[in-house]
């Protein structure tokens, strides 16, 4: 007999998360060789897209982990959509993640009213398609290969020609 409980309990989550993470890690050969290297941490990218006030006109935010880059969010203000500026911010943290992290891959998450044909365009392919996620809504996963991570690191952490 158990006692099934509701609450949000932090304590309890990461207790889980750590066994979860240990049990991967028995059970899988990749997760085992992957502990204790660099690329067993999640490392945040951001990349952002300024105006000449150096006001926010967008900006994307993600994280790399084992090889992968994973955009979490992709924004750019209304009024500068088809200028360029996200497939900039695009190809920059791509490049990051390629040349600095040694990332061979890129993932996605979209919504079909978002931006599925952006990233179509930009060489990501859809692997994944969720209907009614939300319902009413389509979610899609897409993927890219970045191709081999050359030596040397990007220069700088400006995005050019962004306003």
């Amino acid at each position: 007999m158990f006692r099934i409980e509701t609450e949000v309990d932090k304590n309890r989550r990461a207790q889980l998360h750590r066994r979860l993470r240990d049990t991967n890690t028995e059970r899988s050969p990749v997760l085992r060789a992957l502990r204790g290297t660099p690329s067993e941490k999640e490392v945040p990218l951001h990349v952002w897209g300024l105006n000449e006030e150096g006001l926010l006109a967008g900006g994307l935010v993600g994280r790399t982990w084992a090889g992968w880059l994973h955009v979490d969010l992709l924004w750019i203000d209304a009024g500068l959509r088809q200028g360029g500026l996200g497939s900039q911010l695009l190809s920059c943290a791509e490049e990051l993640a390629r040349v600095e992290r040694g990332c061979g891959f890129a993932r996605v998450e979209t919504w079909d009213f978002q931006a599925p044909g952006f990233y179509r365009k930009r060489g990501y392919e859809v692997v994944c398609a969720i209907p009614d996620y939300p319902p009413g809504v389509t979610e899609y996963t897409l993927t890219k290969r970045l191709g081999c991570a050359a030596g040397g690191g990007a220069s700088g952490g400006a995005v050019q020609g962004a306003s």
